[in-house]
């Protein structure tokens, strides 16, 4: 069985729109504990600001946060993925593009995000699946085997 995007997403992403300030998308990202927040234009995805960019960008910046747009720090075009796509994918492209993250893109509809955490928590999900089927394979032997 191949896995899917779906089955490995986060489908509640924070968001803002590309003219909200920095400060409360970073103010967002604690309180919700998340790496990133995925900036809309009118709703629809346009681009990611992530941690590293807004101590980037505070760093930077001639201004307070609060001054600067999200869409001014914003990474665009967005990196997408659809739900239906092969996680194989998605690890390929993470590797290949060195990113961390794919937003899950359906007709211009935000569905969820996928991380490199995301694949992580899914690979030890799989891991567990394996070490049970090992475990259910060896009792069976050793109740065949009378061991």
């Amino acid at each position: 069985m191949c896995a899917r995007v779906t089955d490995v997403m986060t489908e509640n992403v924070v968001t803002c729109e590309r003219d909200t300030s920095l400060a409360p998308a970073a103010k967002r990202m604690v309180e919700e504990e998340v790496g990133s927040v995925v900036v809309t234009n009118d709703g629809t995805p346009y681009g990611i600001v992530t941690e590293s960019d807004v101590v980037y960008a505070s760093y930077r910046a001639d201004r307070p946060i609060t001054k600067i747009p999200t869409r001014k720090v914003a990474s665009h075009p967005l990196e997408t993925v659809e739900p239906t796509a092969p996680v194989r994918l998605v690890v390929d492209r993470m590797r290949e593009e060195q990113i961390k993250k794919l937003v899950v893109v359906e007709d211009l509809t935000l569905r969820g995000i996928v991380t490199t955490w995301d694949l992580v928590d899914h690979y030890g999900e799989l891991t567990g699946e394996v070490k049970t089927i090992r475990q259910r394979r060896q009792r069976r032997a050793d109740e065949w085997t009378g061991l």
